[in-house]
C-alpha cells in the first residue's frame, strides 16, 4: 500500500541543487530563507519514505489518494526543546501568578518547583507516560512529528531514570519520534556545591549505564546551576561521547555562552537577555540557538533577538518550551507566528527553524524536507497560501497529519 498526495502546493525545504541521497543540512545565513517551493505538485509515498515528487506523475495502482486541492504540503514540524513529561500544573498557581505573586511567594506558600519536584517524584512512571502521551497526541494534531522531551524535575538518580523510562515507554506507543534528553543539571536542593557534584559523579553514570546515548543538558540560571557546575556536568559527558546542550541568559546574562560554546554544545536554548556579544560569538560558531517565544509570551518575558541572530549568520532552531509547568503551548504554529511577530524573523525563515534546523539539533538528518528518500513526515494545511501560517492565529490549521507514511490525523 503506497499513499499519494496530488494537487498540492509544496513546500519542499530543499535548497537548489540539493542532493537527496545526502543527509539533510541545517541552514544559516540566505539558506535559512529557502522553502523550496513548487506552486504545483504530487508526492507518492512507499511504506515510510517518499519515493517521487514531481509537477505530475502517474497514479500508482493501489495507493490511497489525497487531493490536496492547492493546499500548502510542508514537512512535519519538529519541537527541539520541550519539558513535556512531567506531573500536571496548579492553576491555582498561575491564577495568582496572574495576580502578582512571584515564584518565590509560590515557594514560600508551599507550590512552586519544590512542589512540581515532589510531584515527580511521587507520581510512577505509569502515570508520568499515561500524561506525556496526552500531550504528544496534542502535538502531532498541531503538526510536530518529532519532538524532544526533558528530565530534569527528579533530581535524584531514582526519579531521573523513572522520567526517562516514562519518556520510552510513551514514545514507544506514539507514531512520531520521540528525542529524550537528560536534564540533569536542573534545580538545585540544599548545598550548591554538594548537590551538583554529587549529580555529575553519581547521577550522571548511572543515566548514561541506563540510557546510552542521551544528550546531557544543564540550565543555567541564579535559581538552578551556577555556570562552574553546569561546566563540571557538561565536560564530563562530553569526555563520554554524550551531546551536550544547555539552557541559559533567560533572565539575565550568566557568562554560560562562552563556557558553552568553548566545550563545543550542540545547542544553548532560551537566549532572551544573552549580550550582544555573545549573540555574536555564537552566531559565528557551529553550535545551534533554540529560541523559545511561546515561553516569553506566557510568562510576560522579554522576546530574543533571532531576527538580528539569523542577519549575523547564525545557526537557529525555533521550539516550544511546552511542559506542564513550563508552558502551555504547544502548537508550533503559534510558535512561528510569534516569532515573525516579536522575534524578527521573516515567515520563511521561521518555518526552516522549526523543520531542518531543529531537526539537526536533534542529530536527525533524514527528515524536514519533501525530496525521494527522505522519511515520509508532512502536513497538508487548509491554507492555499503558506503565510497564512503565521498570519492566523487561535485556530489550527493542520488538516492532515502524515507521519511515518502514514496518515495519523484524523484518526
Amino acid at each position: 500500500m503506497s499513499l499519494f498526495i496530488r494537487r498540492a502546493r509544496v513546500l519542499t525545504l530543499a535548497p537548489p541543487g540539493s542532493d537527496p541521497t545526502s543527509p539533510v543540512r541545517p541552514r544559516r545565513g540566505p539558506a535559512l530563507r529557502e522553502l523550496g517551493i513548487l506552486p504545483r505538485a504530487d508526492v507518492w509515498i512507499q511504506g515510510d519514505k517518499i519515493t517521487a515528487v514531481a509537477a505530475e506523475l502517474p497514479l500508482p495502482p493501489d495507493a490511497e489518494v489525497i487531493d490536496a486541492e492547492g493546499r500548502v504540503l510542508m514537512p512535519g514540524f519538529v519541537d527541539c526543546h520541550t519539558h513535556a513529561c512531567g506531573p500536571a500544573s496548579s492553576l491555582d498557581e498561575w491564577e495568582r501568578f496572574l495576580a502578582g505573586a512571584s515564584p518565590a511567594d509560590l515557594e514560600k506558600a508551599g507550590g512552586g518547583l519544590p512542589s512540581i519536584i515532589q510531584a515527580t517524584r511521587t507520581a510512577t512512571r505509569k502515570q508520568l507516560a499515561a500524561g506525556l502521551r496526552l500531550r504528544l497526541d496534542a502535538l502531532l494534531r498541531s503538526g510536530t512529528t518529532t519532538v524532544e522531551v526533558k528530565s530534569g524535575l527528579g533530581l535524584t538518580s531514582e526519579a531521573e531514570r523513572k522520567l526517562l523510562g516514562a519518556i520510552q515507554r510513551a514514545a514507544s506507543e506514539w507514531p512520531g519520534t520521540v528525542i529524550p534528553t537528560a536534564t540533569l543539571g536542573h534545580a538545585v536542593e540544599g548545598d550548591v556545591a554538594a548537590f551538583t557534584r554529587q549529580i555529575v559523579r553519581e547521577v550522571l553514570p548511572e543515566v548514561w549505564h541506563e540510557f546510552p546515548g542521551l544528550a546531557i543538558d544543564a540550565r543555567c540560571a541564579t535559581d538552578a546551576w551556577p555556570v562552574e557546575a553546569c561546566v563540571r556536568l557538561l565536560e564530563r559527558a562530553r569526555k563520554h561521547g554524550l551531546p551536550i546542550r544547555v539552557s541559559t541568559d533567560q533572565s539575565a546574562p550568566t557568562g554560560m555562552v562562552t563556557e558553552a560554546l568553548a566545550l563545543h554544545a550542540r545547542s544553548i536554548d532560551h537566549l532572551e537577555n544573552a549580550a550582544k556579544a555573545d549573540l555574536l560569538a555564537l552566531a559565528a560558531s557551529d553550535t545551534f540557538a533554540v529560541f523559545t517565544p511561546a515561553s516569553s509570551f506566557h510568562a510576560g518575558l522579554r522576546y530574543a533577538r533571532a531576527g538580528a541572530f539569523a542577519e549575523s549568520g547564525g545557526l537557529l532552531a525555533l521550539a516550544s518550551d511546552h511542559g506542564p509547568a513550563a508552558c502551555p503551548i504547544h502548537a508550533m504554529p503559534m510558535v512561528i507566528a510569534l516569532a515573525v511577530r516579536h522575534c524578527g524573523l521573516t515567515f520563511a525563515e521561521a518555518v526552516v527553524a522549526a523543520t531542518v534546523n531543529a531537526a539537526a539539533v536533534l542529530g536527525l538528518h533524514d527528515r524536514a524536507t519533501i525530496e525521494p528518500g527522505r522519511r515520509a513526515d508532512l502536513l497538508l494545511l487548509r491554507h492555499l497560501d503558506e503565510r497564512q501560517l503565521a498570519y492566523e492565529v487561535g485556530d489550527n490549521p493542520v488538516v492532515r497529519v502524515i507521519c511515518g507514511g502514514k496518515s495519523v490525523f484524523p484518526s
